[in-house]
C-alpha cells in the first residue's frame, strides 16, 4: 500500500449528508488549505504505521464534528494532534481550522488510554467520514448500512497492509463491521453515553496496564 494513493482514493468518496474532510471545506471553521492539511496529516500517520508496524488497530464508528471532521484523523481532536504525532513518531501534525482548538469528549478518553498503553496503535473508523443530519452539518448521525458497505474495501485494505497483532472494536457498529469481514476482534464499549468506565477497565485488562490510566474524575474536557 502507498499512503498517498490510499488518501487520494479516500478523497474521491462522496455521500449525501456526509462531510469528506479530505476534499470538503467547512465555510465556517476551515482555513483555505484545510482539505490538503488533513490529507497530509493522514498520509503522515499512515506512512509511519506502514514503516514502523503497529501492535493494534482500533476501529470506531465514524468521524465526529468536534474531532475527525476537523483533524482528518480518527478518534483525534485538535488538542491531541501532538499526541497523535508522538504515537507513531511522525513529523508534527497541523490544525486545519481557524479559532481556538476544539476538544471532543471521546478523544479525551481515547488519548488518555493510548498514553497509558504505550504501544503503536492505528486508529480508524468503519465509516471514515463525518455523517451529519440533513441541513445541519454540526451534528453527528450514525452512518447507514449502505455507507458502511461502500467503505468496506478501505477497511479491508488497511488491515491487510498493516497486519496488526490485535483488532479492537470500539462500540457495537465497529464490532459488527469486523464480524462481517470474519475478523476476530476484542470488543470494548464505546466511552460515550456512560460507557467510559467500562471502556477504560476493558482496555486496562487487555493491555495489562491496570492502574496506569487517568481516573475518570481527572479526565477533564475543556
Amino acid at each position: 500500500m502507498k499512503a498517498a494513493a490510499f488518501v487520494e482514493e479516500l478523497a474521491s468518496y462522496r455521500f449525501e449528508n456526509a462531510f469528506n474532510p479530505y476534499v470538503d471545506a467547512c465555510p465556517d471553521f476551515d482555513t483555505d488549505e484545510a482539505p490538503a492539511i488533513r490529507r497530509r496529516n493522514l498520509e503522515a500517520v499512515l506512512d509511519a504505521a506502514l514503516a514502523r508496524g503497529v501492535h493494534s488497530f482500533w476501529i470506531a464508528r465514524d468521524l465526529g464534528y468536534r474531532g475527525g471532521r476537523r483533524t482528518g484523523l480518527a478518534l483525534t481532536d485538535e488538542l491531541h494532534l501532538d499526541w497523535h504525532a508522538d504515537l507513531l513518531g511522525t513529523a508534527p501534525l497541523h490544525r486545519a481550522t481557524k479559532g481556538p482548538p476544539i476538544a471532543e469528549r471521546t478523544a479525551t478518553v481515547i488519548w488518555q488510554m493510548l498514553r497509558s498503553i504505550e504501544q503503536p496503535i492505528f486508529l480508524w473508523n468503519v465509516f471514515p467520514f463525518h455523517p451529519h443530519a440533513a441541513g445541519d452539518p454540526m451534528t453527528n448521525r450514525c452512518h447507514t448500512k449502505s455507507e458502511r458497505l461502500a467503505c468496506k474495501p478501505l477497511l479491508e485494505s488497511l488491515i491487510a497492509a498493516l497486519r496488526p497483532k490485535h483488532l479492537v472494536a470500539i462500540g457495537r457498529d465497529a464490532q459488527s463491521a469486523l464480524a462481517d469481514l470474519d475478523l476476530a476482534a476484542t470488543a470494548v464499549r464505546h466511552p460515550s453515553y456512560g460507557g467510559q468506565n467500562e471502556f477504560i477497565g476493558a482496555l486496562e485488562t487487555f493491555y495489562s496496564v491496570r492502574g496506569r490510566a487517568v481516573p475518570q474524575t481527572q479526565l477533564h474536557l475543556l
